[in-house]
């Protein structure tokens, strides 16, 4: 799995012109899956980031997280981040999981989530989505199971 977390003071998704899902401050995920993703990474990806420490403390400094300060989470299904852009100029996204594989492991991750005490909001797998959101810092980090399972 591969994730781009985005710090945020807010973020909302559209889907054919209603509001979806929507927060104030926290993370905005956008969640890909590769087809060798099981509920282990899952895991391990939604543990690492609820705990990240990436909010500004009184002194300034990144070293609070999400439950420090009230944060919610947005989370958008996103294949595209295996997309393989090496060769020509149009991305091939066979290094993405298919539908059935996307869709359990997305739902998957929500429910860990929301088991870890933060209830996602979320788009709609497969979905045409509108994304908005206001970067906080910004800080954008990208995390990858297959380095995150690393011993």
């Amino acid at each position: 799995m591969r994730a781009v977390v985005t710090r945020v003071s807010s973020a909302s998704v559209t889907i054919d012109g209603a509001v979806h899902g929507k927060i104030g401050p926290g993370f905005l995920i956008l969640l890909g899956v590769g087809p060798d993703d099981t509920e282990q990474h899952a895991r391990k990806l939604a543990e690492k980031i609820l705990g990240l420490r990436i909010f500004e403390d009184e002194d300034g400094k990144i070293n609070r997280d999400l439950s420090d300060v009230g944060g919610s989470v947005l989370v958008i299904s996103q294949f595209t981040l295996f997309a393989d852009c090496r060769k020509g100029r149009r991305p091939n996204f066979m290094g993405a999981a298919g539908p059935e594989l996307g869709n359990a492991m997305y739902e998957t991750f929500l429910a860990i989530c929301a088991e870890l005490g933060y209830p996602p909001q979320h788009g709609e797998f497969g979905a045409c989505m509108q994304v908005e959101s206001v970067n906080d810092g910004p800080v954008t980090l990208i995390l990858d199971t297959d380095e995150l399972m690393k011993k």
